[in-house]
C-alpha cells in the first residue's frame, strides 16, 4: 500500500476535480461530526465492478455462481489486506449501493407491480485508491492499494502511479458553477393526498386486527428534468440546503444518486458493530421558541419513542444473529438529533461481531434496515409492496462502502434521489403505528421531501 499525505483540500472542491471522470463515488460527511461525520471518502475509475440484477450476480459482466451475498464475500476476499489504523477506515474496497429490493434475495416476498426505473438491486464497485479526508483534523491523504495487481512488485508499480494520477488531478481545483437549475415539469407523487390517508389509515387497521405492528409507507415523487439539468451543481445545492452525516454523491455514467442521508445503517469498526435508527421525526420552525417547542413535543411523544423502541428491539434481534448475544448494548435510546428541516428521534445500538462473521454476513442479517421497513420485518415488507406499488430501488436501500480491511460503514438511503438523462425519482416515508394519525404522518412526508424539492431550484414547480 501506498499512502501519499496531500495539503488540506475541502471534499467538495476535490470531488468537483474529479467530477467528470468514470464511476465517481463521494461518500460525504456534508454536516461534520466528530462521532457521525468525521471522515469523507472520493474515489473514481474502479478496476472491477459487481452487480447484482434480478438476484444474479456478476463480475464485470460474468455471472457468477450461486448465493449473491455470498458471491461477494469470496470478491472481496481475493483483495484481502491488512487495516492501517492511522489512516480513516476506508482503504480501498467495495463502494456504491445495494438497493431496498434486494430484500426478496434474502426471504421469500412479492414482487412490486411497477418496476421503477429499472436499476440494478445493486452496484458495488472496486477501488483500489481512495482520498480520504479527516474533518476533525483537517488531513487529507490518498491511499493506494496497487490492487488488482497480485506480484507485490507489480503491485507497488501500480500503487505509487496511481496515486501520482489521482495527485494530478487534484493540482488544479474547479471553482463551484452557479448554473440555474430546473425540472422541466410538477412533481407527481404515486400518491393523491386522499390515497395517501387510506393508505396509512389500512395499515391501522391491519395493526389493530393484530397483522403487523408498524409498518412505513413512503410517497414517489418524480419529475421530468430538463436538457440543462447538472448533477454536480444538483448535489452541491442539495448539500448544501440540508446538510448531512451520512450524504453521498455516486455518478455512473448517466445514472446519478445523490443522498443527503442522516441514518447510518451499518458501521463496522474492527468487530464492534453499531446501527442508529431514525424513529420519530417533527417538521422544525424558522421561529427558535416553536421551534424548540416542537423539539419537546416529539421527545415525550408517546407514539414516537414507543415506534423507535419497536424498532430498537427488532433490530437488537437481527444483530443477535451475528453478534454475541451478551455484547448487544443500547447506549442511546431516543435522542434528539436536529437536521436542517426536521428534527429526530435516534437511537444507538451496538455489539461485537462473532467469531466466523464479517462484513458481508453482517449486513445480511440487518437488511434493508428496521427503521425503514416495520415489525415483524418480514410482514411490514409484504404490506410495504402492496401498498406502494412500485419498486422502492436506492430508496431504504444502503450506499457506503465494504472495505478489503474489512471495516464498514453504510448509511439508510433516505432522502436519495436517483437521476438520470429524463426523470428525477425520490421517496418520502413514514412509520405508522396504532396511534398514527393519518394527516400527521402525510404532513411527516412533506415536511421531509421538502429541502429535496427546494434543491431543484426556485424555478422548479414544488407542487404535485
Amino acid at each position: 500500500m501506498h499512502v501519499r499525505e496531500l495539503q488540506w483540500i475541502e471534499p467538495i472542491i476535490a470531488m468537483q476535480c474529479l467530477a467528470h471522470r468514470s464511476h465517481l463515488t463521494f461518500l460525504d460527511s456534508a454536516a461534520s461530526h466528530e462521532l457521525l461525520g468525521r471522515y469523507s471518502y472520493l474515489t473514481c475509475e474502479p478496476f472491477s465492478t459487481y452487480t447484482i440484477v434480478d438476484g444474479q450476480a456478476s463480475c464485470n459482466g460474468e455471472a457468477l455462481d450461486g448465493d449473491p451475498w455470498e458471491a461477494l464475500r469470496t470478491l472481496l476476499a481475493r483483495f484481502r489486506q491488512e487495516h492501517r489504523p492511522d489512516l480513516p477506515p476506508f482503504q480501498g474496497g467495495g463502494a456504491g449501493f445495494l438497493s431496498y429490493d434486494l430484500n426478496r434475495t434474502l426471504e421469500r416476498l412479492p414482487a412490486p407491480a411497477a418496476p421503477g426505473q429499472q436499476l440494478p438491486q445493486s452496484i458495488l464497485h472496486l477501488y483500489d485508491v481512495v482520498i480520504s479526508f479527516d474533518h476533525r483534523d483537517h488531513r487529507c491523504w490518498i491511499v493506494s492499494s496497487g490492487w488488482p495487481e497480485q506480484d507485490p512488485a507489480r503491485r507497488s508499480k501500480r500503487a505509487r502511479g496511481r496515486a501520482d494520477e489521482f495527485a494530478a488531478l487534484l493540482a488544479d481545483p474547479k471553482a463551484p458553477r452557479n448554473d440555474s437549475l430546473v425540472t422541466s415539469g410538477r412533481w407527481h407523487s404515486n400518491f393523491s393526498h386522499e390515497d395517501y390517508i387510506a393508505a396509512v389509515q389500512r395499515v391501522i387497521d391491519l395493526i389493530l386486527a393484530g397483522d403487523v405492528f408498524q409498518a412505513n409507507i413512503a410517497q414517489r415523487f418524480s419529475a421530468e428534468i430538463s436538457t440543462s439539468f447538472d448533477p454536480i451543481y444538483f448535489y452541491c445545492r442539495l448539500r448544501s440546503l440540508n446538510p448531512a452525516p451520512f450524504a453521498a454523491l455516486l455518478r455512473y455514467g448517466k445514472l446519478t444518486i445523490a443522498s443527503s442521508s442522516p441514518e447510518r445503517l451499518l458501521k463496522l469498526d474492527g468487530r464492534q458493530v453499531e446501527t442508529r435508527p431514525i424513529k420519530g421525526t417533527i417538521a422544525r420552525s424558522p421561529d427558535s421558541k416553536e421551534d424548540e417547542r416542537r423539539a419537546d413535543m416529539l421527545v415525550t411523544s408517546e407514539k414516537d419513542r414507543a415506534e423507535n423502541t419497536m424498532i430498537v428491539d427488532l433490530l437488537r434481534n437481527d444483530l443477535s444473529r451475528v453478534c454475541t448475544v451478551d455484547s448487544i448494548d443500547v447506549p442511546a435510546l431516543c435522542k434528539l438529533e436536529s437536521y436542517a428541516s426536521v428534527h429526530h428521534l435516534v437511537s444507538v445500538v451496538t455489539g461485537e461481531l462473532s467469531e466466523r462473521q464479517d462484513a458481508v454476513t453482517l449486513l445480511r442479517a440487518c437488511f434493508p434496515g428496521g427503521s425503514i421497513t416495520g415489525a415483524p420485518k418480514v410482514r411490514a415488507m409484504e404490506i410495504i409492496t402492496d401498498i406502494e406499488g412500485v419498486a422502492r430501488e436506492v430508496y431504504c436501500g444502503a450506499i457506503g462502502f465494504i472495505g478489503f480491511n474489512g471495516y464498514m460503514d453504510t448509511n439508510i438511503a433516505i432522502r436519495t434521489v436517483t437521476i438520470d438523462d429524463e426523470r428525477a425519482v425520490f421517496h418520502a416515508g413514514s412509520g405508522i403505528t396504532a396511534m398514527s394519525d393519518p394527516e400527521a404522518e402525510y404532513e411527516e412526508t412533506l415536511a421531509k421531501a421538502q429541502r429535496m424539492f427546494d434543491a431543484f431550484g426556485p424555478e422548479t414547480p414544488g407542487a404535485f
